[in-house]
């Protein structure tokens, strides 16, 4: 076959010349007869008789021209065909159209935000070599504990990893331009951006081989700190600039749009990369040699050609030689590991089961409509029944008419889901903006040439899918019966009502899972918004602020919680006088519920007092420090002892207020007031537990049984500060007036992250609350797909006994009677679909269990609600056809 064949004009011209051999064929075989002796008519008749169906031979040749362009132009007739139709029925066409339309859009919706979190790679070069090192104490129950130096240098000798890179997240005060501000800031290794396999858009950044031990006074800055802090000057390298009074040179900065792989959004927008050797100043060189943690985590690129599986392999025998060799510091009660997580799967986070959850529903959805658009397709064929009779007996295959009336309904699909692109593209922006910033790579969701031809495939797929059904029913079509029908209306064969009957009780099924679904999301939610928080959150806002770290620890105006406790004193008197302030507190990052990042966070190694049970191992706690005024002014409720004051300051012997749970955990047997602890391995002092506090639900809405150890501010200082303000005033305002007052005492502390308390509880609700809103207005969608499908169902079976149901009024039936055969039959079908939605929704209930809090898998509230609105709507949707039936008048339809 030649690409000339494809042509219209070649292929015309061919046609042409078909026709003329073919008439000229005719001819010869008439002069023949003729010259038999048999008459021109007669001779015309016989020699077309016995050349057979003209058309069918033309259809022949054709097909041995090349089955390519015979495709491509018997295609381009069915598709002019299928819009001349779409044309002939614009309600019908609109109707189907929308709602493609609304099923491909949201579908399209959710694949994105799929696309860039969960399917594409990190925009890293080889992003599949890159993974994140993670050590495990498994013995105690603790996941990704952090790292230290040798252990760094041991991975690196492995032969596993071309590089390895230390990270540590912190916050930072930068001081070089007009106002001091805080940043974020990652500490790296010099590797670092050797390991991702970028470069900076200006500059050279950092030697991967770099020897110094500390801090290389090197950093590198993101494209939007350069443009909106220094006016994206060119001449920005080498100018230098100061993080917590030490001074950087900036030798790089990074293109626009590029992230840390980071696992949380503040660790994703970092802004300054210092290179760190993790071996010098400000280190003392007994944490550099000593095997314990110093750092968060680190990333790692794998040797070209090794695999994870490889690599892990050989990590955990590295593992096994490190704990055999330094024993006092993996005890085998530790049950230490290094596990290898590729960053990808790292970055995503624990986002991916909503986000797969989403798309199910969202294609549940999407099958709903198909079946809704079937029904539609099913009614519409009975109506063609005459005309698609009258072309088989013309001489048209089945397998053609299938072919036609399939390529109808893809056209009507792929017109759908241009509409429902097209919305798509319209109102992205603001879909994106629905999107909560803790659902990673949120700057990478794009409409891009794979989401669209994931819009085109799904449009192709469901317009085959409920375009199957009445193609199929051809097959079955008795011509001779069809045609004998003359003028009367066609009714649906058996087959058709079967599958009608079947697809009905499909959407059915389908959209109670969705409702159940819902049903279950909202429950979960209502009782996590609802649940007791064991602190009052109304009132209070939380403003940050951060003391320096410098390298030299000579240049610390904070060495100490002694030296930190005046600051931290007269903070919160100017703070207290200020309008509209009712109370005021100060406790480190770890002590604002609900959000405190890992930077902020407060793992304390605890030592008990006589507790030989477990060794030398050390029990992770979570703790905060705060100051007395904490506890009052979040309303936490004393249950025994005292809370913490004014005299506990440095001076004074170490206290700690503990809660409920960390009480029950560590002294199930005894008494925990009076009871000693050590909360690190530096101390050299015992710490007296003087209290216990309620349970409150300060790390999870989901939980308040976390063990927590608070500590006074006064006694053990804390550099990432939080200011709570209890009172009624304007959150831009106070915000400004703490600025003041904190900068008043020392210029170069930035003020930032003000937010009340109750936006920190939403926010911690985001990703829930974009699962629970979509999934209710999917499964509202549903309900109302499901409602049209049943009303068209019945409206069809109305109209096709339209005859029966007169003649019954006409021997007597009441119209009581017409409407209970209506509704009768509508119920049946409803009660089979919501049986097996039932039976589905169990299914999906306990594959969605990691979603729900405080609600059980199979509620029974949840799923008696959806039953009986499902089953309402279904009723709704066969009482008004029914009302049309009781209305029909017997006289006319026995006339007709």
């Amino acid at each position: 076959m030649s690409l000339l064949d494809w042509l219209p004009w070649v292929r015309e011209r061919r046609t042409k010349e078909l026709a003329d051999e073919m008439r000229v064929h005719l001819e010869m075989a008439e002069s023949d007869r003729m010259a038999r002796g048999e008459s021109p008519h007669e001779a015309a008749a016989n020699a077309r008789r016995e050349f057979g169906n003209v058309a069918f031979v033309q259809e022949i040749a054709r097909d041995e021209w090349g089955s390519g362009a015979m495709w491509a132009e018997r295609l381009g007739q069915d598709v002019r065909f299928a819009l001349r139709m779409l044309r002939r029925a614009p309600g019908f066409a609109t109707v189907a159209i929308l709602t493609v339309a609304l099923g491909i859009g949201a579908t399209t919706a959710i694949y994105s935000i799929v696309d860039a979190t969960l399917l594409h790679p990190l925009p890293y070069p080889h992003s599949d070599e890159l993974v994140r090192i993670e050590d495990d104490f498994v013995g105690a129950g603790a996941r990704d504990v952090g790292m230290s130096t040798p252990e760094w240098h041991d991975l690196e000798r492995s032969g596993v990893f071309e590089y390895v890179s230390p990270t540590w997240f912190d916050n930072n005060n930068l001081t070089g331009p007009s106002h001091p501000q805080r940043v974020s800031l990652l500490i790296v290794a010099s590797n670092y951006f050797a390991v991702l396999g970028v470069k900076p858009q200006l500059g050279a950044g950092f030697d991967p081989a770099d020897p110094t031990p500390g801090f290389n006074q090197q950093v590198v800055i993101s494209d939007g700190l350069w443009k909106s802090q220094f006016g994206g000057d060119p001449k920005i390298l080498g100018r230098v600039v100061k993080l917590d009074s030490d001074r950087y040179r900036i030798v790089g900065v990074m293109p626009p749009g590029f992230r840390a792989p980071g696992r949380t959004k503040e660790e994703r927008a970092t802004e300054v990369w210092p290179a760190f050797g993790f071996a010098g100043a400000p280190l003392d060189a007994a944490s550099v040699r000593a095997r314990n943690v110093l750092f968060q985590s680190a990333i790692a690129r794998l040797k070209p050609g090794l695999t994870i599986a490889e690599a892990q392999e050989r990590i955990d025998m590295l593992v096994q030689s490190l704990r055999r060799e330094f024993p006092a510091d993996y005890p085998a009660a530790n049950d230490w590991r290094i596990r290898l997580v590729p960053l990808k799967e790292s970055v995503v986070g624990d986002v991916r089961q909503p986000l797969l959850f989403l798309f199910g529903a969202v294609a549940l959805l999407l099958t709903i409509g198909c079946a809704n658009v079937a029904n539609l397709f099913l009614a519409r064929a009975t109506t063609r029944g005459r005309e698609i009779a009258v072309r088989q007996a013309l001489g048209g295959a089945p397998a053609r008419v299938i072919r036609q009336l399939l390529t109808e309904s893809v056209v009507l699909s792929v017109i759908g889901g241009l509409v429902g692109v097209g919305l798509l593209l319209a109102t992205k922006d603001s879909l994106v903006r629905l999107v909560p910033d803790a659902v990673p790579r949120l700057n990478d969701i794009t409409i891009n040439w794979t989401v669209m031809m994931f819009a085109f495939g799904t449009s192709l797929v469901a317009g085959t899918v409920f375009g199957l059904a009445p193609a199929l029913q051809v097959r079955d079509l008795d011509v001779a019966h069809v045609l004998k029908l003359e003028g009367r209306a066609s009714t649906s064969s058996r087959e058709q009502k079967r599958t009608r009957h079947l697809l009905i009780v499909a959407e059915f099924a389908f959209s109670l899972i969705l409702m159940s679904a819902a049903g279950l999301l909202v429950r979960g939610f209502w009782e996590l918004i609802n649940t007791p928080l064991g602190f009052d959150a109304q009132h209070v806002t939380v403003i940050r602020t951060r003391l320096p770290y410098p390298n030299d620890p000579r240049e610390d105006l904070y060495p100490t919680a002694a030296a930190e406790a005046p600051f931290v004193r007269e903070v919160i008197r100017r703070s207290r006088a200020l309008p509209g302030v009712d109370a005021v507190a100060v406790g480190s990052g770890a002590a604002v519920p609900l959000d405190h990042p890992y930077q902020d966070q407060t793992v304390l190694r605890v030592r008990f007092e006589g507790d030989d049970s477990h060794g030398e191992q050390p029990t992770l706690v979570t703790g905060a420090q705060v100051t007395p005024e904490y506890f009052q002014l979040l309303g936490v409720r004393l249950v025994r002892g005292r809370l913490l004051n004014a005299f506990d300051t440095d001076s004074a012997p170490r206290v700690a207020v503990i809660n409920e749970s960390m009480a029950r955990t560590y002294w199930p047997n005894g008494d925990a007031l009076g009871s000693r602890l050590m909360a690190s391995r530096r101390d050299t002092s015992w710490t007296t537990v003087v209290g216990i506090v309620a349970d409150a639900r300060t790390e999870s809405l989901a939980s308040a049984s976390v063990p927590q150890m608070y500590v006074s501010l006064y006694q053990r200082q804390g550099k990432h500060l939080a200011i709570f303000l209890r009172g009624r005033f304007e959150t831009g305002v106070i915000t400004r007036a703490v600025r003041d007052e904190v900068q008043g005492l020392n210029p170069a502390l930035p003020v930032f992250g003000a937010e009340t308390l109750g936006e920190t509880i939403s926010d911690s609700l985001a990703v829930r609350r974009l699962s629970m809103q979509l999934i209710a207005m999917f499964a509202m969608t549903a309900l109302l797909l499901a409602a049209l499908g049943i009303y068209g169902v019945m409206s069809c079976v109305v109209n096709e006994r339209a005859h029966e149901i007169g003649v019954r009024r006409a021997l007597g039936a009441a119209q009581s009677d017409v409407m209970r055969m209506v509704m009768r039959q509508g119920e049946k079908l409803a009660i089979v679909g919501v049986a097996l939605g039932l039976i589905g929704a169990t299914v999906v209930s306990r594959a969605m269990a990691g979603l729900l809090v405080g609600v059980k898998v199979a509620d029974p509230v949840s799923f008696g609600v959806a039953t009986v609105l499902l089953t309402v709507v279904a009723l709704a949707g066969c009482y008004l056809p029914g009302r049309r039936a009781i209305r029909v008048d017997p006289i006319e339809v026995l006339r007709s």
